[in-house]
């Protein structure tokens, strides 16, 4: 999967212990005005995990910073310098993490909501198709013993028709 470069944030990798949020800072502060610094924090230790992300308000300032400090030593220690990809567990500024927690579930509340109303309608919409084919076969049943009804009835005022039926009857036994 590829994410979106961030081209106003860079990756620093290989920091030194002694480097704080502060430090990083006075580093990058040469190349231009910086929006942000950060340095995740490893839960266990609370220290640093050994890379932070500085943010340039310019992409010139981030492209001219990366080119400089990429294999730059800061604190004994050699620098990777790229551009970021975005956060993937949060969703990065635009992703998820920054709407508040409740909008996330107003969204599966009202998804589960749409679910349960769509899935209630085809119920309803099948019953009634069931209530109509019941009423239809009815209708057809009680035209058919209104035929019978009204040939037997004809059949007793013509004799005619009379002795066919039982013409009918002695051929067919």
């Amino acid at each position: 999967m590829n994410y979106p470069v961030q081209k106003n944030t860079l990756y620093v990798g290989g920091l030194a212990e002694e480097v704080n949020e502060a430090i990083l800072h006075a580093a990058f502060i040469p190349f231009g005005d910086i929006k942000d610094v950060k340095t995740p924090l490893d839960l266990a230790t609370q220290k640093h995990r050994s890379f932070g992300f500085v943010t340039f308000l310019e992409r010139e300032d981030a492209a001219a910073a990366m080119d400089n400090m990429d294999g730059a030593e800061l604190y004994g220690r050699v620098l990777t310098v790229n551009y970021a990809l975005p956060e993937r567990i949060k969703g990065g500024e635009q992703g998820w993490a920054a709407q508040p927690v409740w909008a996330e579930a107003d969204t599966w509340f009202e998804r589960q909501q749409q679910e349960e109303l769509q899935r209630l309608e085809a119920e309803n919409k099948a019953a009634m198709q069931a209530a109509e084919e019941l009423h239809r076969r009815k209708q057809m049943a009680e035209a058919r013993e209104g035929e019978k009804d009204d040939d037997t009835a004809e059949m007793k005022d013509d004799p005619m028709a009379q002795a066919e039926a039982e013409a009918l009857q002695q051929s067919n036994s």
